[in-house]
């Protein structure tokens, strides 16, 4: 299944998501894809914190190896990021009256996904918490101890 399959079965999950040309979006995703690597789960939404802000769509994935998130511009290029397990410090959830907006925090920063469907909030927070909190336990501890 490839990523526009994984956003689109969110998207007919959780309907009230703010998004726009979900398919640019995921090919960012599907060509930056390690050979080995699988697709777990994706989801898509505003990148951004303001709930004013729908303009801003991009697509965040959870692979056997990362999380990603990607946006399309609309003139030539795009956005990728690429989270390992080693750079990720937690996830924030705030949920509003129509949307919720989660924040998944780094070593570097804090990206946000706003105007996502407030019934995904708690399926979103479990699969990322999961994921990263299995694969952390392959790193080394930061401090070496």
């Amino acid at each position: 299944m490839n990523t526009y399959e994984k956003v689109k079965a969110f998207k007919d999950k959780f309907p009230g998501t703010v998004t726009w040309r979900l398919k640019r979006h995921c090919n960012v995703i599907d060509k930056h894809l390690n050979p080995n690597e699988e697709l777990l789960y994706a989801f898509a939404g505003q990148l951004n914190d303001n709930a004013f802000k729908i303009f801003d769509t991009g697509v965040v994935a959870v692979t056997t190896e990362r999380l990603i998130v990607a946006q399309n511009f609309l003139w030539p290029g795009y956005k990728f990021i690429s989270i390992t397990p080693d750079m990720y410090n937690d996830c924030t959830i705030k949920s509003g009256i129509i949307w919720g907006t989660i924040g998944i925090d780094t070593i570097k920063e804090t990206v946000y996904v706003s105007n996502i469907a407030k019934r995904s909030m708690p399926q979103i927070e479990t699969i990322v918490t999961t994921f990263m909190q299995e694969m952390k336990k392959a790193y080394p501890d930061r401090d070496g101890v």
